[in-house]
């Protein structure tokens, strides 16, 4: 392994920065988390991580930048919500513009070596033309949620050019896996998981055809870890290039829950991507990075975490 390094994760109490987090203390790093516990939760936080209950669009972010200088940052709190940002887009442009920004600052201020930002593939070229759609497809978001990620991009960008900050953006296909909420506007899987589970009739918005690029847990933190030495002043799709229906999701959870009811529809969400799968190879090719988890093995794993939450719970 190579030296320790201090890493800085924001949304480290959240689905994908807690498995983040723990694969870095994994691996030797010191890690300190910022997260405001808005959708992250004190349960996923791994104790030997140094927390500081923050919201990234505080001016306190920076004291925390200079007592704690980190290394590296891996950004992955947001408001990731696109109904959400459909909603109110002032709030959803406060923390995924203003926030990174704030974190910009800070990081140009002490001098890291490496900023990591965790941005969307799903939502960031809207309904594309091409199937899988690679980085060079026009960026043609139809939420805020997407445009101010794609912002937030460009802010990146500027200050590479500006301030010379070494980076690597990574724009996720829909991620799925163990710690995901499934309340609110999660992550379909999670959501019918826990209905499915509970005896409850999960809600299908729409008529389940469309179809996303549903990409394991593991194989994100993979990719961030990668992009620690490699993918320099780069963006990469990361995602497993396969379109998987809304209602195949649905069977196949219910045949390894053994979920016995169909599903309820509901209307279409406003500002939901209908089709979209992303086209890795350029992840493949400069970072090494490739998708390692079968499907079937990804929900498998995801029905067992929430059997035995819910077995906790009870």
């Amino acid at each position: 392994m190579d030296e320790p390094k201090t890493a800085l994760v924001t949304g480290g109490a959240g689905f994908i920065g807690s498995h983040l987090v723990d694969r870095l203390l994994s691996l030797g790093h010191k890690v300190v988390v910022i997260d405001n516990l808005s959708t992250g939760k004190l349960k996923n936080l791994n104790p030997s991580a140094t927390f500081h209950h923050l919201d990234i669009t505080q001016p306190s972010v920076t004291e925390v930048f200079q007592r704690e200088q980190p290394d590296l940052v891996f950004h992955l709190a947001a408001q990731a919500s696109v109904t959400q940002s459909t909603r109110d887009p002032f709030h959803d442009s406060d923390v995924n513009v203003f926030g990174t920004l704030r974190l910009l600052e800070a990081a140009r201020k002490c001098g890291i070596e490496k900023f990591i930002y965790s941005s969307t593939g799903g939502a960031l070229y809207g309904d594309p033309e091409t199937h899988p759609c690679t980085e060079e497809h026009p960026v043609l978001p139809v939420s805020p949620y997407g445009m101010s990620k794609y912002i937030a991009e460009l802010y990146l960008d500027l200050y590479h050019r500006l301030y010379q900050i070494n980076f690597t953006t990574l724009r996720y296909g829909n991620v799925y896996g163990p710690r995901q909420e499934a309340h609110g506007e999660a992550g379909v899987v999670a959501i019918f998981t826990q209905a499915m589970l509970e005896g409850h009739q999960p809600q299908i918005f729409g008529d389940g055809n469309q179809e996303r690029d549903f990409v394991f847990v593991d194989d994100v933190v993979d990719a961030n870890m990668l992009a620690i030495n490699k993918g320099n002043g780069g963006s990469f799709n990361i995602g497993t290039g396969e379109k998987t229906s809304v209602n195949q999701i649905f069977e196949s959870l219910q045949s390894i829950i053994g979920y016995r009811w169909g599903p309820e529809h509901g209307p279409a969400r406003h500002g939901d991507v209908y089709k979209i799968s992303l086209d890795s190879s350029k992840a493949i090719r400069d970072l090494g990075w490739t998708p390692k988890m079968e499907m079937a093995e990804g929900l498998s794993q995801t029905v067992e975490y929430f059997r035995n939450a819910g077995k906790a719970v009870r």
